[in-house]
């Protein structure tokens, strides 16, 4: 959530990023600055009614002892009790603009850093990097949801059977690359000095607000009605709001913090061949690092956190690219975020991995995720996060690039966690 004092001082720069970043509500921003004043107007006449009727209660029993007329007396007890009940009556018109302000400025998506290109769709995200060449495949080479059949790794049918679409059964070898991956991504991160959580995967509703998938997101999560919980559409949410309502200490950041979870995502009006496998599931698995540090280094951080997640995938062998995503294709918290794809051989196409993003202020501003600088004071601190790494389609790629006529070779890092070297 942007601050309304920075929207106030900075309208012109604060239109001319949300623009950038296509977003339609511009006329927002000029509601939120009139409404702030209208708070702000709305504090002062109670606190001045506050003040007055404390100062006038005071003199009654002056007036008294010095034996003041009764009808000065009478006159100032009227006073006394107009005041009383203006008071409740400024109090409740504070509440109604206040919340008329927050409902606004929820509305408001993170400005996009300077460095974030113009544009509406993926085809305009700017590529920064590629690595690796695309490998040569046999003539007979089949796409993934073909050999997670042809090798029984994967069932999507069955899966529909106990749940819907999305939700694949992983058996055998399939079930052991998964948890392969998983042990993999979870060691490399301890060694990148994230301090590993197991989470809970049902999140309540200021949770998911504090980290910006409410209100925005809300028709992509799913929602336990009962018990008014979110299932968590990443490890993001639980492992940022650890921190809600904290303040840290300067010498306590970097705060680095990686989990793995389930994610679930309802992907409302996803169809089509793209879609098809594991391209976009309902339920995946994902390990995700999560960093809150200190304002100064936090772009610093960000290239750290892409070189992570960059290293992943060369240690896996994968082509990939980095893409910096144009202003219409980032998230609604985010103030820079940097894509990572790998090549899908089988389908030649590139695929999403990874997102990841700096939120600056943004999120802690909802969190009220604070550290105490060097001077004593209070500030915001800014947050980070990245798919170190998602799953689905990393299990694709590998399927799809690896294969061979004797079978699907794998990576030479994941052989200590799945015990096998082909899938045969």
């Amino acid at each position: 959530m942007l601050q309304v004092s920075y929207i106030r001082d900075n309208r012109e720069q604060v239109l001319e990023r949300l623009a950038v970043k296509n977003f339609k509500q511009l006329e927002l921003v000029d509601e939120i600055i009139q409404l702030h004043e209208k708070v702000s107007q709305a504090k002062l006449s109670l606190e001045t009614t506050v003040s007055e009727k404390n100062y006038i209660a005071s003199q009654i029993p002056i007036k008294k002892r010095e034996g003041a007329p009764k009808h000065e007396v009478d006159e100032i007890i009227q006073l006394s009790t107009k005041l009383k009940a203006l008071e409740p009556e400024y109090r409740e018109e504070l509440r109604v603009l206040e919340e008329e302000l927050q409902q606004k400025l929820v509305l408001l998506p993170n400005l996009p850093h300077s460095s974030v290109p113009k544009g509406l769709t993926p085809e305009e995200n700017e590529v920064v990097l590629e690595n690796g060449d695309e490998p040569e495949l046999p003539a007979n080479a089949l796409p993934h949801w073909e050999l997670a059949a042809k090798y029984n790794l994967i069932d999507f049918e069955l899966g529909v059977k106990i749940t819907g679409a999305g939700f694949p059964v992983y058996k055998g070898k399939g079930a052991k690359l998964q948890r392969a991956l998983i042990a993999y991504f979870l060691d490399e991160a301890e060694k990148a000095g994230y301090a590993e959580v197991m989470l809970p995967l049902l999140v309540n509703e200021a949770s998911g607000f504090g980290t910006g998938q409410l209100p925005d997101k809300e028709g992509q999560m799913y929602f336990v009605g009962l018990d008014n919980l979110y299932l968590i559409p990443t490890a993001e949410v639980p492992i940022t709001n650890l921190y809600r309502d904290v303040i840290l200490k300067a010498d306590e950041l970097p705060v680095k913090n990686c989990g793995y979870t389930a994610c679930f995502r309802r992907e409302a009006g996803s169809y089509g061949a793209h879609v098809r496998g594991l391209n976009r599931l309902h339920q995946f698995d994902k390990v995700e690092i999560v960093q809150v540090v200190n304002p100064d280094t936090s772009y610093d951080v960000l290239e750290d956190m892409s070189a992570h997640v960059q290293g992943l995938l060369k240690n896996l062998g994968l082509p990939y690219r980095v893409l910096r995503l144009c202003g219409g294709d980032m998230g609604f918290a985010s103030a820079l975020t940097y894509d990572m794809e790998t090549w899908s051989a089988a389908q030649q196409r590139w695929l999403e991995v990874s997102s990841v993003s700096n939120f600056e202020t943004f999120q802690s501003n909802r969190l009220k995720l604070r550290f105490r600088n060097a001077e004593g004071k209070t500030q915001l601190a800014h947050t980070l996060n990245g798919s170190a790494l998602a799953l689905p389609r990393i299990v694709a790629t590998l399927l799809e690039n690896n294969q061979t006529e004797r079978g699907i070779k794998i990576p030479e890092v994941l052989v200590p966690y799945t015990k096998f070297e082909w899938i045969d």
